[in-house]
Order: C-alpha cells, then sequence, then structure tokens
C-alpha cells in the first residue's frame, strides 16, 4: 500500500499529502478549488503552532492578536490580554501555504472535482471531471459538506452549525467576541491584514436568522456591511451521541478534520484538529502495525486519546455554556464578569485561548478556583463602591 488518494484540498488534506509524500509514499491529491476563503478567519492558536512551528515560522502574511474582547448582555465587555498570541491568516493563503508545503515534500496536485469512488478488490477506482485514476487507499478530507456519502462522518441535522461573515474594510487590533441571547454561538470580529472578518456561528437557528443578528450587530456597532463580500459555511458541531458512533474509518480509507466531524462543539475551532487528524491519520498509515484494519484501528485510538475524547466532553458542555445559568446570571455573563474580576478566572481563560485547558480537566480547575474567583469577584465589588471612579 504505497499509492495515496487524498480527497480533499483543505488543511487536513494538504497537511496529509506532504506527510506521506515526505515519507517516500505517492500521494495524489484531489481538490476542485485547492485554495478557497472561509467567513471563519483562519486563526490558529497557541496550541496548533507550538505542535507545528512551520505554522508561525514562515514568510506568509498574517496578523498575531494579544488582545480579545468578550461581552455579552447585562455584564458589559472585559479585554482579555493574552499570554501568547492568536495567528490569523487569510483561508486562502493559509491552504496556500500547506499545497505549496506538500507539493515541494513530492505530492502530486490534481485540480479536480471527485465525482465518485468504487472499491475494485483491494483498491480504489477515483472517478474526477477529468478522468479516473487507482489508489491503494483513501483519506477523506472533503469537509462538511462531503458529497461522498459511503465515506467520512455521517452529518445529522443536530450535528452541525453554521458560520457566516462579511470581510469589510477596516483596521483594529484585537478580537471581539459577543455573545447572544437565546444563542448557541458567538459573534466575531477578527482583524485580518487587509481587512475586518466580522461573523456569527450558531447552532439550532436558521442561517438567514443568524444572518439577521449578525446585520444588526454591525448596523448597530456602525460597521457597513451592504457592500462587504459575504461568505456562509457549514460546520461539523457533533450532538453528544454521534461521538461514539462517529464514522471516522472504513474499508481502505480513513476521513481527518471536518470531514470527520473534528470541530470544537463550542469554540468551533477546526483548523487545529484537522492539521492534528491529518498528522495521526498519517502516524497510524505509516506505522508497524500489521493489517489495514489494525491501522484504522490504531487511528482511532490516537484519534481518542489525542483530542476527540476531550471534544466529545465538550459537547456535553457547549449548551451549558450558552443557555446554562450560574448565579442567577447567564453563563456569558458571568463568564465577562469572573474574568473583568478574578485574576483565575482571566487566567483560565487565557488558557482556554491558547488551547492549553482542556473541557475534561476544565470543571476540576473551575471548582479548585471557585471560591477564590468568587472571593476576587466580590472584592472587586465592593472596592469599587467604596473607591470613587474620579477625584472631586
Amino acid at each position: 500500500m504505497k499509492r495515496v488518494a487524498i480527497l480533499g484540498g483543505g488543511p487536513a488534506g494538504a497537511f496529509a499529502a506532504e506527510q506521506l509524500a515526505s515519507a517516500g509514499w505517492q500521494a495524489v491529491l484531489f481538490d476542485e478549488k485547492l485554495a478557497w476563503e472561509k467567513p471563519c478567519g483562519g486563526g490558529l492558536t497557541y496550541k496548533a503552532y507550538s505542535h507545528y512551528p512551520f505554522l508561525l515560522e514562515n514568510s506568509t502574511p498574517k496578523r498575531f492578536v494579544t488582545e480579545t474582547v468578550l461581552a455579552a448582555p447585562r455584564a458589559g465587555a472585559v479585554s482579555l490580554q493574552l499570554d501568547q498570541p492568536l495567528l490569523i491568516y487569510s483561508r486562502f493563503d493559509l491552504n496556500r501555504l500547506l499545497l505549496d508545503r506538500a507539493e515541494r515534500a513530492g505530492a502530486q496536485i490534481e485540480q479536480a472535482r471527485v465525482l465518485e469512488i468504487t472499491r475494485q478488490g483491494s483498491r480504489w477506482r477515483v472517478l474526477t471531471n477529468h478522468g479516473s485514476a487507482d489508489a491503494d487507499f483513501c483519506i477523506v478530507a472533503t469537509g462538511a459538506r462531503n458529497p461522498l456519502r459511503e465515506v467520512g462522518t455521517q452529518l445529522t441535522a443536530c450535528d452541525t452549525m453554521s458560520a457566516l461573515g462579511y470581510y469589510v474594510p477596516g483596521e483594529q487590533s484585537m478580537i471581539d467576541i459577543q455573545f447572544l441571547p437565546r444563542l448557541e454561538g458567538y459573534i466575531w470580529i477578527f482583524p485580518r491584514c487587509s481587512h475586518l472578518s466580522v461573523g456569527i456561528c450558531g447552532k439550532g437557528e436558521p442561517a438567514g436568522a443568524l444572518r439577521k443578528r449578525l446585520e444588526q450587530y454591525m448596523t448597530e456597532r456602525e460597521i457597513p456591511w451592504k457592500h462587504g463580500s459575504f461568505y456562509s459555511h457549514l460546520l461539523p458541531s457533533l450532538h453528544t451521541a454521534s461521538w461514539r458512533r462517529n464514522r471516522v474509518t472504513g474499508e481502505g480509507w480513513l476521513a481527518v478534520g471536518d470531514a470527520a466531524g473534528l470541530v470544537d462543539p463550542i469554540t468551533g475551532e477546526g483548523l487545529y484538529y484537522a492539521i492534528r487528524s491529518a498528522d495521526l491519520a498519517v502516524r497510524a498509515l505509516l506505522s508497524e502495525v500489521t493489517g489495514l484494519a489494525e491501522k484504522m484501528n490504531l487511528y482511532q485510538r490516537l484519534l481518542r486519546r489525542d483530542f476527540a475524547g476531550d471534544l466529545e466532553f465538550g459537547s456535553r458542555l457547549a449548551r451549558r455554556v450558552f443557555h446554562g445559568r450560574f448565579l442567577w446570571a447567564s453563563v456569558p455573563a458571568r463568564m465577562v464578569q469572573f474574568t473583568r474580576s478574578s485574576p483565575r478566572f482571566s487566567a483560565i481563560m487565557r488558557d482556554l485561548f491558547a488551547g492549553r485547558q482542556s473541557y475534561l480537566d476544565l470543571r476540576q480547575r473551575l471548582l479548585k478556583n471557585l471560591n477564590g474567583s468568587l472571593y476576587e469577584m466580590w472584592m472587586s465589588l465592593g472596592f469599587r463602591r467604596l473607591v470613587p471612579r474620579k477625584a472631586a
């Protein structure tokens, strides 16, 4: 098994192609667009570029952001200074970076739309709009809108969220995150190199309703959206029950990135998990375990141990984060207030933005710090009452 067809040229497919080609395998990548834009920015956390330093150490244009402003109804806004910067790329530029690396490693890049794949004995026949090709194995990296129904995750309506937004002229140094009432999601403003990406992601609400929420927010902020470039995208957001039956492997194939449903169900982050799952997939294929079935089982175990178990737990938290209440206020409002008033809680939020804080360990850390955070919060509120804002 030395010839692998990679179906999809996004971050997951491109990185898989690079890794396989670097190991001496014949990697053929098929994608109709090769590089394209998406509304959700292109943000990379410290977790991503610390694992893969090339994401930081390159000449591709990017923004380094060290401040995030969090806002929620009835809680105002708070500025969170980040220990490690978030990197924000144009998705087109990031895709191009990864595809160029794959090509330099020796991968074959084919700009073609995959129409069908068929299993012929122990091999695959890949039919495209430009012809056909044979492969020993397929890596499915087609994204959430996977047209190949027989491979990859099987998303239902409750397993997806919508992300949509506008690219508009503008300049700012920080990221804005705005929580909204009765929405399992949030609005963002990401500064890019030449414009702002202003968007919304949400689950359980039609895309049209999300767009109205976004446009109302932009109007209130005096951000011109009518002449901006509009983008929309579907993201996996697996329901808790779907994680255990998530279809990431099959006979002669495995899925990576969005095509495997590997997206954070709270933040919607997918870039790190796309690249990381591609890394784990190649590691399983190159492993010394004998037999194709054993390699597929190894990939599933690697995913589970590395991050899939944490994302599954995150899916249990998501509704509580966006719709729950704590101390007679919404959870997002308390998050903003605690970030403003408690250094302990602020440190937790910084670690969440950096990707250093897992969901599995979050509850224990919150409980451990709760008394101290409450004390810090109430002391802060008390001192505000005692000390006037301005000298008389």
